[in-house]
């Protein structure tokens, strides 16, 4: 790939950046520069929105099947550049081809069902509710929404949020990682062929300086955001000061409760994707592994078995199963948790440190790892790593481990694993996060339901895709009405 520098689309037009910091953005899986990305200062990113805000009377009176037609026609540019968007995400992200190729499939679904937004934007009605008296309920689009999205999955979450914010009506203002910025450069340029009427999507490259332009612009109606639960906190705060709606996926600390009549084989293979996909960077990563009752032997046998068969490489390399971590900062980061598990007393068996990947010398990679006798208590049963490394605890029965989730500050997803429909049942019952699992490793929902957990893991009260993200984007306007 060429060296790049990333550019800005506002009002239908790619533009230089004019501010004067800028970083490298380099290939995680061996360290060269792909490109290089100037951050946008307040000004840039207000002209984007200022440029929504034109837009928006235009587009907000355009009628939602004439919308549904860009839905469409977006799904088959998007399709037609399958692949490209594949490349340059694991090029980026370093995720493995195969990865990639989920990922953008996830996000081309949620243009897919927003294709169907003539039907999902309808309101209610009700004649006589008195004498004489008729009411109904209209949804109706609110004005500018902004994205701020993270690093992890630079294709499939800003699909979360623009296109049901643009189905719906409204205008919109994303801001990508300034990690990973190329996967949106090609998307605006595929956005850029549908011809929409300028203004209606707008990319902004930057750092804080934008963030906080869009947090405080008194033209943006509503804020989207997914990173980890100190940045999600700060965005929930500063939007709501500004009176924005708001919807902030934070950080996830997610157990998996391994009952003792579990599939052992089922449950293993489900257990090293959960823990290892992606390198384990991203919100739905298993992390904590219960082995409740007698299960521990032969739990820990078989997934340290098959940990040790994955091979990590490059993350082109079609024939990775797992990649690298994003940057140097995470790998330092995932290093000290490691440590750290070590100096608390859990029993590192297997370790990923130092592992030598053919021409990801300067790559940021680090191999499977799974610490054993791992206790609640520990810093690294309760802090997200979002790297390739799990824990296994013993509980004793399923009480204890539920007291364990129970205490957990996070609440995203959690996982069961049990031929049991009884434990099944209760787990769903009485987990306190809001994606649930029952013999599967990632519990995420398809877009048509809604994606987001519950305590630290979420800020707001409307989530991603499905039918809540049609409530996010829109206003019900109730009319009663009454004919002399």
């Amino acid at each position: 790939m060429e060296t790049k520098i990333a550019k800005n689309y506002i009002n239908g037009e790619w533009v230089d950046v004019a501010g004067k910091e800028s970083q490298k953005v380099l290939n995680p899986s061996t360290g060269e520069i792909i490109g290089t990305v100037n951050l946008s200062t307040a000004a840039e990113t207000d002209k984007a929105i200022a440029a929504a805000k034109a837009a928006f009377p235009e587009w907000r009176a355009t009628p939602p099947v004439t919308r549904a037609r860009y839905m469409f026609k977006l799904k088959t540019l998007l399709e037609e550049r399958f692949n490209d968007l594949v490349k340059i995400c694991s090029m980026e992200a370093g995720k493995t081809l195969e990865e990639s190729r989920g990922e953008v499939r996830r996000g081309i679904e949620v243009v897919e069902v927003m294709s169907g937004i003539a039907s999902l934007m309808k309101g209610q009605a009700m004649e006589d509710i008195a004498a004489g008296l008729d009411c109904m309920a209209y949804r109706q689009p609110i004005g500018v929404f902004a994205a701020v999205c993270p690093f992890n999955f630079p294709v499939m979450v800003p699909l979360w949020f623009l296109p049901p914010a643009i189905a719906t009506g409204n205008t919109f203002v994303l801001k990508p990682s300034e990690t990973v910025p190329f996967s949106m450069q090609l998307t605006y340029e595929i956005l850029d062929e549908l011809n929409l009427p300028p203004g209606v999507v707008n990319l902004v490259n930057g750092g804080k300086d934008a963030v906080n332009a869009i947090l405080q612009s008194p033209d943006v109606n509503g804020v989207s955001f997914v990173g980890s639960t100190p940045v999600a906190k700060y965005i929930y705060s500063e939007s709501a000061k500004y009176g924005k709606r708001v919807q902030s996926l934070g950080g996830a600390k997610n157990f998996m409760l391994v009952m003792p009549d579990a599939n052992l084989a089922g449950t293993a293979n489900a257990l090293i994707g959960s823990c290892f996909g992606c390198a384990g960077q991203r919100c739905l990563a298993g992390s904590n592994v219960v082995a409740v009752g007698d299960v521990h032997d032969k739990l820990r046998d078989v997934l340290l078995e098959k940990a040790k068969a994955l091979k990590v490489g490059i993350a082109t390399d079609p024939s990775s199963q797992m990649g690298a971590l994003i940057s140097k900062k995470a790998y330092d980061r995932v290093n000290h948790y490691i440590e750290l598990g070590i100096k608390e007393g859990a029993k590192l068996i297997l370790d990923g440190r130092g592992i030598k990947v053919p021409g990801g010398e300067n790559g940021f990679f680090i191999g499977p790892t799974i610490f054993d006798d791992v206790t609640p208590d520990m810093t690294i049963a309760k802090e997200e790593i979002f790297g390739p490394v799990f824990n296994i605890l013993r509980a004793e029965d399923f009480e204890q481990a539920m007291s364990w989730i129970d205490k957990c500050p996070f609440a995203n997803a959690g996982t069961i694993f049990t031929a049991s429909g009884k434990w099944a049942r209760e787990f769903g019952y009485r987990l306190p996060a809001t994606m649930c699992g029952i013999n599967i490793g990632i519990a995420a929902p398809m877009s048509f339901f809604s994606f987001g957990g519950a305590r630290n893991s979420f800020f707001g009260d409307l989530k991603a895709h499905g039918s809540e993200s049609i409530d996010f984007y829109t206003d019900r306007k109730v009319i009663s009405a009454r004919w002399f």
